[in-house]
């Protein structure tokens, strides 16, 4: 659900570079106090994980970004307990370094969702990103992102995704313009792939996704993109975003209005089967 950024969430910024900096310190930190329990220098834990020293050293300091088999590596050298807790850290880092500061708030609220609904016009649904689409997206950002940026927002989308595994009593709702696939962002091949992705996620048991298509004559979803999550405490909380920035919508009144028109939309989109038989057949057209 949520984007971040064209599928939302992600533009840069000197504030989200100072959020970065600050969890890349923190992670170093830990890092280095699990590797000072274990009695080992920083030499000898390079060495463990078979690093360089600086590398390691840069890592410690939250110079760079850890690798993804870090806790892996480590964990013969600082146990499994220890591993554990670097799991942790480094998931948490993911997830929310390649996250715009105007996206974080709501990216929060969806963790810990009971019901999760999503309209887009403009790009695929982050939850519902494959890799090659995402990595299509941040190709085209303006201004254009390094090579690091592009891999730290790639690694914070698809953890992001994780949500559709940890949460299966989560109830997810997804309307998608049919447009969004006429389009073929990324070309043929990334759109088949999409199209895979998405007839794979909406076997889901929790996930409901439903095409509003190209021809339709009465359309609930005039006023653009909405998003909507039902809190643990059963209270319904809205978002919106456009160009990096975000409104998130609490008044009752003004989320009363969104659900009323997100289940307009859900009974005007066509419903899960033929979605499944759309996307088939465009799928055999690609």
């Amino acid at each position: 659900m949520a984007t971040d950024n064209s599928g939302g969430g992600g533009g840069g910024g000197s504030n989200r570079e100072h959020d970065l900096s600050d969890s890349l310190k923190t992670f170093g930190a830990v890092l280095k106090a699990l590797r000072e329990e274990a009695g080992l220098t920083q030499e000898e834990f390079a060495q463990r994980v078979q690093y360089s020293a600086a590398y390691a050293a840069k890592i410690e300091q939250g110079k760079r970004f850890p690798p993804s088999d870090l806790p892996s590596r480590a964990e013969p050298a600082l146990g499994a307990a220890a591993a554990k807790v670097l799991g942790a850290a480094a998931r948490s880092l993911t997830r929310r370094a390649g996250l715009a500061s105007w996206f974080r708030q709501w990216a929060g609220i969806e963790e810990e969702a009971v019901s999760l609904y999503a309209y887009e016009c403009r790009a695929i649904p982050g939850l519902l990103q494959p890799e090659p689409y995402i990595r299509a997206i941040f190709d085209q950002r303006l201004p254009p992102l390094t090579e690091e940026q592009i891999e730290t927002q790639v690694s914070a989308r698809l953890g992001r995704q994780r949500l559709l595994d940890e949460r299966p009593n989560t109830a997810f709702s997804f309307v998608i313009e049919e447009a969004l696939l006429v389009r073929r962002m990324g070309g043929a091949e990334v759109t088949k792939q999409l199209i895979d992705y998405l007839l794979a996620q909406g076997a889901r048991r929790n996930v409901e996704l439903q095409i509003m298509p190209l021809q339709q004559e009465d359309h609930g979803g005039i006023d653009g993109l909405m998003y909507l999550a039902e809190t643990p405490a059963h209270e319904w909380v809205g978002y919106l975003e456009g160009q990096q920035t975000s409104v998130l919508i609490t008044t009752p009144k003004n989320v009363s209005i969104m659900l009323q028109r997100y289940g307009k939309l859900r009974s005007q989109a066509l419903d899960c089967r033929a979605t499944v038989r759309l996307l088939e057949k465009m799928r055999g057209a690609l």
